[in-house]
């Protein structure tokens, strides 16, 4: 999970401080990764920020993008079809849009190594950046947010869309979630 920097809890030759951070966690971070680059570096920060935001701009882009096609899915069909109808057109318009995607993902539910259940299915994994859930239903629920939160987190992907087409504006239909 990516951690946001907060730029104005730096100090001049320090790293600046993350969500959650203490003095331990700080120094455990780059001891533990095997760097032996210093972690108070002003320019390391810098760089690591950097990578962030560009991090940030390419999820925020295609998030951008995915809900473009399921608008112009919409504006095709409107409200009312089958969930498949809707996971079907926007493979279709991610495809002429040019993104790579996976459709009805296989995620296996293993604890401790072990397969403990059937396989959940992700509706579209978009860029494998990007988890998308579609939905048909009235109203949209908790436990439909839970669900791609938990779809975010198996597949380690920091932003995740619900889109619930049977909504008469789309944009009343769309959450974006991020961890």
């Amino acid at each position: 999970m990516i951690t946001r920097v907060l730029r104005s809890n730096a100090k001049k030759g320090q790293e600046p401080r993350r969500h959650g951070d203490t003095e331990k966690n700080r120094s455990e971070r780059w001891q533990g990764s095997g760097s032996n680059l210093d972690c108070s570096s002003p320019i390391l920060a810098t760089i690591l920020l950097l990578r962030e935001q560009r991090e940030d701009m390419i999820e925020e882009q295609l998030t951008e993008q995915i809900i473009g096609a399921a608008i112009e899915v919409h504006r095709h069909w409107g409200p009312g079809l089958y969930e498949e109808v809707y996971e079907r057109s926007l493979c279709r318009e991610l495809t002429l849009r040019g993104l790579a995607f996976e459709c009805q993902l296989p995620i296996p539910l293993l604890y401790k190594g072990e397969k403990v259940g059937s396989d959940l299915r992700l509706d579209l994994w978009v860029e494998r950046k990007v988890v998308v859930e579609i939905k048909t239903v009235t109203g949209l629920l908790p436990v439909h947010e839970a669900q791609v939160l938990t779809y975010m987190k198996l597949t380690k992907s920091r932003v995740g869309l619900l889109v619930n087409f049977n909504v008469s504006v789309l944009k009343d239909g769309i959450r974006r979630l991020v961890l």
